[in-house]
């Protein structure tokens, strides 16, 4: 059996740049990407936590070290410089996959800049 796993997640990363007339895409900075082990053209799935869009498309690089999260093209609309977003990859994996199965999380600061890395999400208290 396989199972749809998160990959890694880009969380709560500040939208710098909005623009509606670049090929359509997410630009984010290399550091990021790397960081989260998502690589150029790979499908993305973006939550929008300030406006509740949900959509996903593919990621491109910025230059890195910018802190530049751009939304691009048609995706323009969903998503505003400032808008706090999350950025997440998924995989499939096998049964044998997943006993050493471990995500990568990255987390940031209001300028983009990594502040920590984890690969588990803290149980949720009632």
């Amino acid at each position: 059996m396989q199972r749809t796993m998160l990959k890694s997640k880009l969380h709560r990363v500040h939208v710098t740049h909005s623009e509606l007339d670049y090929e359509g895409s997410c630009a984010i900075d290399e550091r990021l990407l790397v960081a989260a082990n998502i690589k150029e053209y790979e499908q993305i799935s973006i939550y929008n936590v300030t406006n509740g869009e949900r959509f996903s498309t593919y990621a491109i690089l910025a230059t890195p070290d910018s802190g530049i999260i751009s939304i691009n093209g048609a995706a323009a609309h969903k998503a505003s410089p400032k808008d706090i977003i999350i950025i997440a990859s998924y995989a499939q994996y096998n049964e044998a996959e997943l006993a050493t199965f471990k995500p990568q999380l990255v987390y940031v600061d209001s300028n983009n800049r990594i502040q920590t890395q984890r690969n588990t999400i803290p149980t949720q208290a009632a």
